[in-house]
Formats: structure tokens, sequence, C-alpha cells
């Protein structure tokens, strides 16, 4: 990761004698979660009339236009607010996660409900979590339009957040969901961790110290706060790219930089990503995270993708404060700066 661009002073986190962690050592086995979503996703069934979906977005066919919809949630991030007693960010992650997945599909996002689920009320926390859900719909351009708050103290320790976003999107309009071999790859700038691979980042924060210990670099007075950094917000790219006719777009969430599979079934080479943050290099350094682990957990700096024609690649890219990040070849798999994930 070192010769990927990091700016700033990770601080002297290096413990080479430390044993490497990994996701899965973290509690997170990637291979093991798709698996059983796989199995969820057989057992449950999808579809009915009019319906269809991508990647990043269940669609419902209602007439010239599709009815969209994604769910997530905030994920262990939650307990980092929780140790600092800091829930006023967590509503924008919430927010993010789900309209970002829309603007994946070409949809535009335009309505929100949340779901906190916790095991005893508490104004203070709840009206934290409301102003972020707040201001991140506001960014977002989103109606918050009601939630539901459960108290269930035999099955939730602490909180949990999740959310449910609805869309809009003339069927023209959608992204066609697949790259093609000579596309150049346009990326967008992440704004740190985002809301994945938080399993991981916490067990190495924590290794040999606690979130409220003071950040070695600049921007935050813990680390805690830079793990908290909210999760960017990519509505606004939704316009430009349908302008300039992107193909496919990635939103690089769980599983970071394998999310280009998504693009379909191809080869994809980034050569030219954008520069990790210093959060970054402190978990790899603290954690003994090998590199490829880190790119195949974290978004390593850059939080969207999309595929399209090189010629509107980088007009789109100076438009948008993007980047040409790399290029769609015949093949499979995704090398990030040479190495191969």
């Amino acid at each position: 990761m070192g010769d990927d661009g990091a700016t700033g002073d990770a601080g002297d986190a290096t413990d080479t004698d430390a044993e490497e962690l990994t996701y899965a050592d973290a509690g997170v086995d990637i291979d093991a979660s798709e698996a059983a979503t796989a199995a969820l996703v057989g057992a449950a069934g999808a579809g009915g009339e009019g319906a269809s979906g991508s990647d990043y977005a269940g669609m419902l066919d209602i007439g010239d236009r599709y009815l969209a919809l994604a769910t997530d949630g905030v994920g262990t991030k939650l307990l980092v607010a929780e140790a600092l007693e800091d829930y006023s960010t967590v509503g924008i992650d919430c927010i993010a996660m789900n309209a970002n997945d829309l603007v994946a599909a070409g949809v535009r996002p335009v309505a929100f409900v949340d779901y906190l689920a916790v095991d005893e009320p508490d104004e203070t926390f709840a009206e934290q979590v409301g102003e972020g859900l707040r201001a991140g719909a506001e960014e977002a351009d989103v109606a918050l339009v009601g939630g539901e708050t459960a108290v269930m103290p035999e099955v939730v320790k602490g909180l949990d957040l999740a959310g449910t976003c609805a869309g809009l999107a003339r069927k023209d309009a959608v992204f066609e969901g697949e790259a093609e071999p000579g596309n150049a790859l346009v990326g967008w700038a992440s704004s740190g961790i985002h809301s994945n691979g938080l399993t991981l980042a916490r067990e190495a924060v924590t290794r040999d110290g606690d979130y409220a210990d003071p950040c070695p670099f600049e921007g935050y007075d813990t680390l805690g706060e830079a793990l908290l950094e909210p999760t960017r917000l990519y509505t606004g790219l939704l316009d430009p790219m349908r302008e300039r006719g992107v193909r496919a777009a990635a939103h690089i969430t769980g599983g970071g930089w394998t999310n280009l599979d998504r693009l379909g079934e191809f080869r994809y080479v980034v050569d030219d990503p954008w520069p990790i943050q210093p959060v970054f290099e402190f978990v790899r350094k603290r954690g003994n995270v090998s590199d490829e682990e880190m790119h195949r957990t974290f978004n390593t700096g850059t939080g969207f993708v999309a595929a399209l024609d090189p010629e509107d690649a980088e007009r789109l890219a100076s438009e948008t404060d993007g980047r040409v990040i790399g290029r769609v070849e015949e093949g499979e798999g995704v090398a990030i700066r040479g190495m191969e994930l």
C-alpha cells in the first residue's frame, strides 16, 4: 500500500512481530457471507410480475419507469460510535450506503425509511441518529418519509441502524449494467473507510490502543473520529454519468476492489487509483494487514467507479472531480497497480 499514493503520516503504527490480521480472523468471512446470501436468495426466491434487479437494487416495472429499492445498514461502525458516545454521523452513513447503491444502478434516490433497533430507548443517541439522517437526506436530496424504532432487549445489544431507499428512473435512463472491453474506468475518491470493513479496522485500531487515543495523522483528534468519518454521497454524479453514456457503475463497498466484478465478467486493470487516506495506512500497519487483504476489504481511497467509452471518460472525469483510473479488458479478475486480487 505504501506505493499507492498514501498522503500524510499514519504515525508509528508498525509492529512487524504482530500476527497478520485478516477480515476473516476479525470475524467476517466474505466467502461464507456470500454463500449464506446465495442460500437466502435461493430459498426465498425473487421476482414476480414486473420485477427485475441489478447487483445494487431491486426494480419493479411501473409503466414507463422503474421503482427501485435498496436496503443496507451501518454495520459495526456503530460500535465505534458507541465507544465515543457520538452517533451524530452514522445517519449519514445509513443514507449513503443505500442511496449510492441506487446511483450505481442509474436510479435517482427519492425517499428513505429507517429502522432503529435498540436494547433500551435513549433520547440522546436517538436525537443524534436523527440529526445524521436529516443531514444525509438533505445532501442526497431524498425525503425522509418515516421509520421504525424497535425496543428488543433480548435480541439487540446496544443499537442497530438500517434503512431502505426508494428510487425512480425512466426505463431508458438506468445503466445497462455491463461494461465492455475497451471501456475506461473513471473513479471518484472516498472520504475514508466508509461503512465497510469496520470489523477489521476496529480490530486493528484496538490491537494496541483505543478509539480515544490521539490520532497520529492530521484531520482528527482521535482514532475513533477517523473511523467515524461518514460515507461520501455520490448522488451528484448521476446526471453527469447519464449524459456521458456510462454503461455500468460500481459502489466500492464490502469486498473492496472485487466489486468491479459486478460490472461484468471481464478483466479490470486499475493502474492509477486515488491515493489512499492515512487511516488505511494506519490500519494496515497497526494490524499487519497484507496489501491484498486491504484491497479485498476496503475501498482504499476510491469509493465509486464507472465504465464508459474512453473519449467520454476524460470529459466525465474533468467535469466531476473524478479521474481515469484504469480500463476494461477481455479476461477475468481485478488488478490494482499490478496486484492480482
